[in-house]
């Protein structure tokens, strides 16, 4: 009789788990999809308010050349 319980807790906890599981991979997946939506929107303003349209950096630089800086990496061999 213990057996057949223990068969049965053992159902229910596989059940459980895949409907966790399921639970998770929809949120991930609408997470991923409000994430989106926000960063287009992000872009959106951000093209609406010059951000990307020439604001503040063209207007002063004239191109978009800032200093690089190089570094130089040695081997040791």
């Amino acid at each position: 009789m213990g057996a057949v319980v223990s068969c049965i807790q053992s159902i229910f906890r596989t059940i459980g788990s895949v409907l966790m599981a399921i639970v998770n991979g929809v949120g991930s997946i609408l997470q991923a999809i409000i994430s989106g939506i926000v960063s287009f929107l992000d872009i959106l303003i951000s093209f609406f308010t010059c951000g990307y349209c020439g604001g503040r950096r063209r207007r002063m630089g004239g191109t978009s050349r800032g200093r690089r800086h190089h570094t130089t990496t040695t081997s040791r061999i």
